[in-house]
């Protein structure tokens, strides 16, 4: 199968379910490989670079022919983990961490320390539409039950998102909008899994189908859970509900597909730990979204390949709870309109003295308007983005290959800023508001280098100059946030943030040892964060410094330094029946320090993990332990967190079935362990680490089925 994503390209692993199934159409989606690697892979009639990994688990499956690390979670692995949140998929991987506000309902994925307005999430190449960044307490309304793959997409590749995205992407790829026709004219999985530590419950279905150049797609998930078991009780607050689905349908024909899906999610979910569970504050998350999708591939002139992405979405949600006059009700409501629209060329490749050129230009627009209500800590603010961007890489032959990638955006604010005092205390007098609009032109570059080497290494070298225009909220916050128990201030004079980064990997993913390791260090010039005043507020800024309700909270910039490390090795020991057994191991750190010396806040801690893993005659295997350090590179106001294990195991059996006597193809039924320990395990990178546990000891059965 091959996926395309207009300057990077590449083929990928193809679903069991869908194997043989693709008719007119190869699947397109989002991934961050070069065009030359797709093109010479175009035919599709070899392996997939992830064939190797049928030998292992595909625990590691690592792309070789990338210019930066991509870390990617498969059908399968979804279909096992039954992960409610993408924080919830994404939590163990090498470099990537999560917020876990609400476990299993808010947890925003954090990448190597980023998090918030330098991670963009986004759904099928369209950007999701809520308003997570906005704070922690706020669930993506991304559902990853039916995704077919969820993808982190890190260095030069994010620039053809935006600026945002200097921290990575994380892209949840479905089939909303159909890409292909089955064979056999219908497809589809449900999978459903029952949780013991939080009487969770679950089910996920999704189905595909078409004929005579039409084909449909339809999906809906459900899922419930209680307040969560911790090491000698219960975290108090904690249930979740969530339900939604989508339907789509696209014409399908020789050379592209124009398509169009419509998705709804609803949630209702609890705020644990501190005032939010005293107050029983819950949140209401629901969102309709359109997405539009198409394709070109011309017969001629100098573009082999047009593609557009095109969504809009409508969000909102309460958040309810016990005011302080002592009744429930609607303590703050947020609501959010985002539409955007990208479109990309692909050029014909270009033979030049030097080799051959390959790559693809693209605009990018995009509107959102957020408003908020109630005990809100943002005035309705209006945000306007332009931006045109290019992607080129060079394959001078010798297994050598070049990239490089420009952008340029316009970006305007509109809301009303307030100038606060300097000490942010009240002096007797009312802080002055006023209209405020602000323009930004940011600018980045990246380059990189990509070499094979022998044995089937490949190592690659890129360095990267981005600018990022502070967002609505960065710079016209004012107020108090109820489910945070923050008093939140923006700062309108913020400048652009600037970030040099040097990533340095070396890949192997073929054979019996399986590498992915990377190195990277960036320096930040006017780093934005949320900084701590000291300050304590009720529900105004007049009670600031006399208050003790809510933590008061500045946006802020610094000059700061972010280096670390992500790897992950697979080792096949011996042969079993059809397949093989081995070890695997992981490790990564973030440190993270202002010029000042003082270090930045919730930064995740060292992690050092490994264990064992049989795949062979169907069955799967599995015991990993994942140690976290003790994190004590702490930032101003905060407090160390001591280190935990998770001792995770697993087993499943897939057995193939005929679809005419069973009416599936193949079902999968499995056990899987976590934090078998029953270890305190608290998370650094969370606002709530003092005042909630993350889940105790979980069994989990699931079963899927594919037909």
């Amino acid at each position: 199968m091959l996926l395309v994503t207009g300057a990077v390209l590449t083929v990928a692993p193809v679903p069991a379910a869908r194997a043989q199934e693709s008719t007119t159409l190869e699947e397109i989606s989002v991934t961050s490989v070069s065009p030359v690697q797709a093109r010479a892979a175009a035919p599709a009639a070899g392996p997939s670079p992830a064939a190797p990994f049928a030998r292992a688990a595909e625990v590691l499956p690592v792309a070789t022919n990338t210019f930066s690390p991509v870390t990617v979670v498969p059908q399968e692995r979804i279909a096992r983990d039954q992960p409610r949140t993408l924080g919830d998929a994404l939590f163990d991987r090498p470099g990537i961490s999560a917020s876990t506000y609400a476990p299993g309902a808010a947890s925003r994925p954090i990448i190597r320390g980023l998090d918030q307005a330098r991670v963009r999430i986004q759904e099928n190449g369209i950007v999701n539409g809520g308003v997570s960044d906005l704070g922690e307490d706020h669930a993506v309304p991304v559902n990853p039950l039916n995704a077919s793959r969820i993808e982190v997409i890190r260095g030069p590749a994010t620039l053809r998102y935006g600026s945002g995205a200097i921290g990575g992407v994380v892209s949840a790829e479905n089939n909303q909008v159909p890409t292909f026709i089955p064979a056999r004219g219908i497809t589809g999985q449900v999978t459903t899994g029952y949780t013991t530590v939080d009487n969770g419950r679950l089910g996920a279905a999704s189905v595909d189908a078409g004929a005579n150049g039409i084909a449909v797609h339809a999906d809906g998930f459900a899922t419930a859970t209680d307040s969560y078991a911790i090491p000698g009780g219960i975290q108090r607050n904690s249930a979740t509900e969530t339900q939604g689905g989508s339907v789509g349908i696209s014409a399908i024909g020789d050379r592209g597909f124009l398509g169009i899906a419509y998705s709804h999610f609803t949630a209702l979910y609890q705020i644990p730990g501190g005032a939010a569970e005293e107050a029983r504050t819950r949140l209401t998350p629901n969102q309709d979204r359109v997405l539009a999708r198409g394709e070109y591939r011309p017969l001629d002139g100098p573009f082999e390949v047009l593609r557009f992405w095109a969504g809009g979405s409508v969000y909102r949600h309460e958040e309810i709870g016990i005011g302080e006059d002592g009744i429930e009700g609607v303590q703050a409501i947020f609501k959010n309109r985002e539409v955007e629209a990208r479109f990309e060329a692909q050029h014909v490749p270009v033979e030049t003295r030097f080799g051959t050129l390959t790559g693809a230009l693209g605009v990018q627009a995009s509107r959102r308007v957020l408003n908020t209500q109630l005990e809100a800590f943002l005035p309705p603010t209006e945000s306007r983005v332009l931006a045109g961007y290019l992607f080129e890489e060079l394959a001078v032959g010798g297994g050598l290959r070049f990239q490089a990638a420009g952008r340029i955006e316009g970006d305007r604010l509109n809301s009303i800023a307030t100038q606060f005092p300097g000490d942010y205390l009240p002096d007797g007098t009312d802080p002055a508001s006023y209209a405020l609009t602000r323009r930004f032109a940011p600018k980045s570059a990246s380059i990189g280098a990509l070499q094979d080497l022998p044995y089937g290494f490949v190592a690659s070298l890129n360095g990267s100059y981005v600018e990022r225009a502070p967002t609505g909220y960065e710079l016209f916050s004012q107020g108090p946030h109820d489910a945070t128990a923050t008093f939140e201030i923006g700062d309108p004079t913020l400048r652009l943030e600037r970030a040099r980064t040097m990533e340095l990997s070396l890949r192997r993913g073929v054979g019996p040892l399986r590498i992915d390791a990377t190195g990277y260090l960036t320096r930040y010039t006017g780093f934005i964060y949320k900084r701590d005043t000291g300050n304590r507020c009720d529900d105004d800024f007049a009670s600031c410094g006399s208050g003790d309700e809510l933590r008061q909270v500045v946006y802020s910039q610094a000059n700061t330094t972010f280096y670390g490390a992500e790897i992950a090795a697979q080792l096949d020991l011996l042969p079993v029946g059809d397949g093989w057994a081995g070890l695997e191991a992981q490790y990564d750190f973030v440190r993270a320090q202002f010029d000042d010396g003082r270090y930045v806040p919730r930064i995740p801690p060292h992690r050092l993990g490994g264990g064992a893993f049989v795949r062979a005659n169907g069955w799967f295997a599995r015991i990993n332990l994942l140690h976290a350090f003790d994190h004590t590179e702490i930032a101003t106001f905060e407090t160390p967190t001591k280190g935990w294990n998770d001792l995770r195991a697993e087993l499943a059996y897939t057995q193939a079935l005929d679809p005419a006597l069973y009416g599936a193809a193949e079902v999968t039924l499995g056990l899987q362990g976590r934090n078998l320990l029953d270890d305190d395990i608290r998370n650094s990178a969370s606002f709530k680490k003092d005042e909630i546990l993350l889940p105790g000891r979980n069994v989990r059965l699931f079963l899927t089925a594919r037909f």
